[in-house]
């Protein structure tokens, strides 16, 4: 039996990451790639990157196809146009960016270190409202909240 990182770590021989300078890089360059945020709504209105769409991970398949309820226009109509999926880390997104690969899509890649790699090299990032998020309060946003039962517990 597998375990999540199991899962990234079979994924990441299919998938291509990109450093966030390099997706930074390509932007100012006038590179206009379909940014695809995989994390939950709620996730996604607290701070993204501008221009990013949102396709939670559990609707990503049906969003890939047209005639269904979850279709997503601009990410059915790109199956050879440049993807770059986001997620809060980058496994996730690596996951996304495996299935839109076993899809048919060709030109996907995940952003290594996600959303809080972005952050940390201090590229905008905005809210649901468009308003402009600092470093600072992204570090505060994106921080891992486990629960104590969320942890593995301690063998004894």
């Amino acid at each position: 039996m597998g375990s999540y990182d199991d899962l990234i770590a079979e994924a990441l021989l299919r998938v291509k990451e990109i450093m966030p300078w390099d997706l930074s890089r390509a932007i100012a360059a006038g590179n206009k790639p379909l940014l695809l945020d995989v994390r939950e709504p709620s996730e996604f209105a607290m701070l993204r990157i501008p221009g990013s769409i949102n396709v939670p991970r559990g609707v990503l398949e049906q969003s890939c196809e047209w005639d269904y309820d979850e279709t997503v226009p601009e990410l059915a109509a790109r199956r050879e146009q440049e993807i770059v999926i986001i997620c809060r880390s980058g496994k996730r997104s690596i996951l996304a960016a495996d299935t839109l690969l076993l899809m048919g899509y060709t030109n996907v890649v995940s952003l290594k270190t996600g959303v809080r790699g972005w952050n940390d090299y201090e590229q905008p990032l905005e809210n649901a409202n468009g308003e402009v998020i600092d470093a600072d309060t992204g570090d505060e946003l994106l921080a891992a909240r486990l629960r104590p039962e969320q942890r593995k517990p301690k063998s004894t």
